[in-house]
C-alpha cells in the first residue's frame, strides 16, 4: 500500500476517536470505508473538504472510498451539533442538491481509474430506503437498538435536556437511519469502516452496534476533530458567507484569499490537514515561516496547494495575479483581460463606485469633466486640474496626460474603469 492510513492521519492531527483494532484492519486487508455527505445545499463548502480529503487519503493508502450522499437521511436532517429542528427539504430541492454534491465529490475521488478493488463508489441511501416501509423498518431494524442506547448519545441528550426546543421523533430516528446505512453497506458492499467528524461518533457507533447485533459482524469507526479557527470564529465562514468549492458560488480569488489571509496559528494546523505535503515538508515550512513570519511562506504554500487541488493550476495563477493588483504600480491591458467584473468587484470590495452610460464613453469624455461632472470622483474642476499637475492620477493603474479623453479603450472587464489618486484612493466606474 502507498502509505499507512492511520499513521498518516495521526501526524496530521486528524484523528479524534478511533475504534480499537481499526489500524490493524487497514494493515491486514483492502478495506471499504465510507463517509456520508448531507445534501443541504447544491454544492459543498470547505467545511466538507476535510471529509473529501479523508476519502482521498483512504484511496491513496490502497483502500476503497465510498461517498454516500444522504438522499434519504437528508429528508430528516441530522440533529448532531444542532439546537433546533432543521427545515425539511422538498424532493425537488433535494434532487438538485444531490446532483450538485455528486458533481463536487467526483472532482476529487477516482471513480473510474486505478485498481478495481480501490475504485471509489458513489451511493445514495435513498436507493435502499425508498421501498422500506415503516413497519418493516421498526420490526427488522428498530428492535435491535434500545431507546436507552439512543438517548445516551450526546446529540440527543443535549436536545432533550433543554438545549433548544427539544427534538421531534423525526430527528430522533436519524441515528437509526444512519446506523442502517452502515449495516446495508456492510452486508452489500463489504464496507467495514465509517469515517466522519467528531460530532458524528454517536451516529457512527450506532451503525457499528447494529452491524454487531443484526449481522453478527464487526465494523469499525474513525472520527476527526472538527476544524476550528484560532480566533474562535467558525471555520469556513466569512462576513460574506460560506466559502464554497464551486467557483460560481465562491470565486477562485475569494477562495484563495481565505487561505492566504489565515493566521499563523491556523496555517500551522491547516497545512497538515488540507494539503498532501509530507511530514518533513510541512515541518520545514513551519520552521522557515517562524524565521520570518512577515513573508508568510506558510500561508502562500497553503493557499497554493488548496487552490490548485480545488480549482486547478491556471485558476490559482490567475488568483495570485488578482491578489497583486492592489499593490502593483502598473497593470498591463493583457493582465486586465484575465479578470471578469465579479472578480474585480471582489478585489476592490468597499471601494466607492458610480455607474455611467456606455453611450457617453463611446463619444469620448474630456478628462476633467470625466473626473468631476461624469463620475464625481473629484469635487471640482480646480481640484481635478491640480491633481493632473501633481501627476497623482491614474486610469486602470496607468498615468495619463492633461489632454486625455476617456473612451471605450479604457474599459476593463467589458464593464468598468478604475480611477486612482495616490497609492490607495480608488474609485470604480461601472459602465452600462
Amino acid at each position: 500500500m502507498a502509505y499507512n492510513f492511520v499513521n498518516e492521519l495521526q501526524w496530521r492531527g486528524m484523528i479524534h476517536d478511533i475504534m480499537p483494532d481499526t489500524d490493524k484492519l487497514l494493515e491486514d486487508e483492502v478495506v471499504s470505508g465510507y463517509i456520508g455527505f448531507d445534501p443541504t445545499a447544491d454544492s459543498l463548502h470547505i467545511g466538507s473538504l476535510v471529509q473529501i480529503i479523508l476519502l482521498m487519503h483512504l484511496q491513496r493508502a490502497g483502500h476503497r472510498p465510498i461517498a454516500l450522499v444522504g438522499g434519504a437521511t437528508g429528508m430528516i436532517g441530522d440533529p448532531s451539533g444542532k439546537s433546533a429542528e432543521r427545515n425539511l427539504l422538498t424532493q425537488e430541492i433535494l434532487d438538485k442538491n444531490i446532483a450538485g454534491v455528486r458533481s463536487v465529490i467526483s472532482r476529487f475521488i477516482d471513480f473510474e481509474g486505478g485498481e478495481p478493488e480501490t475504485r471509489a463508489l458513489l451511493v445514495n441511501n435513498y436507493d435502499w430506503m425508498k421501498d422500506f416501509s415503516l413497519i418493516d423498518f421498526a420490526r427488522d431494524i428498530g428492535k435491535h437498538i434500545t431507546v436507552n442506547y439512543m438517548m445516551a448519545k450526546d446529540s440527543v441528550k443535549k436536545r432533550v435536556s433543554g438545549d433548544g426546543d427539544g427534538m421531534s421523533f423525526t430527528e430522533f430516528t436519524y441515528q437509526l437511519f444512519q446506523g442502517y446505512d452502515f449495516l446495508y453497506l456492510y452486508e452489500n458492499m463489504n464496507c467495514k469502516l465509517q469515517i466522519g467528524g467528531s460530532d458524528q461518533w454517536g451516529n457512527i457507533t450506532t451503525g457499528t452496534e447494529l452491524v454487531r447485533r443484526k449481522a453478527g459482524g464487526k465494523a469499525y469507526a474513525l472520527t476527526t476533530p472538527l476544524v476550528t479557527k484560532a480566533d474562535g470564529t467558525k471555520f469556513g465562514k466569512t462576513e460574506s458567507g460560506n466559502i464554497w468549492l464551486d467557483a460560481d458560488k465562491t470565486s477562485v480569488y475569494k477562495f484563495y484569499q481565505f487561505w492566504i489571509t489565515a493566521t499563523d496559528e491556523d496555517a500551522i494546523n491547516w497545512i497538515k490537514i488540507f494539503t498532501f505535503l509530507d511530514e518533513q515538508t510541512c515541518n520545514d515550512l513551519i520552521e522557515e515561516h517562524a524565521k520570518d513570519p512577515g513573508f508568510r511562506v506558510l500561508q502562500k504554500r497553503l493557499a497554493e496547494e488548496v487552490t490548485v487541488m480545488v480549482h486547478g493550476q491556471d485558476a490559482y495563477e490567475t488568483a495570485v495575479e488578482a491578489s497583486k493588483i492592489l499593490f502593483s504600480k502598473k497593470v498591463t491591458p493583457e493582465q486586465w483581460s484575465k479578470f471578469d467584473q465579479d472578480t474585480l468587484l471582489e478585489i476592490f470590495e468597499g471601494v466607492p463606485q458610480t455607474t455611467i452610460s456606455r453611450y457617453d464613453v463611446e463619444n469620448g469624455i474630456e478628462i476633467v469633466s470625466f473626473l468631476t461632472d461624469t463620475t464625481g470622483f473629484l469635487k471640482s474642476n480646480s481640484e481635478a486640474r491640480r491633481a493632473l499637475k501633481e501627476n497623482s492620477l491614474a486610469i486602470n493603474k496607468e498615468k495619463f496626460s492633461e489632454d486625455k479623453v476617456v473612451n471605450t479603450s479604457d474599459i476593463i472587464a467589458d464593464s468598468m474603469i478604475l480611477l486612482q489618486r495616490g497609492k490607495k484612493n480608488y474609485f470604480l466606474v461601472l459602465v452600462n
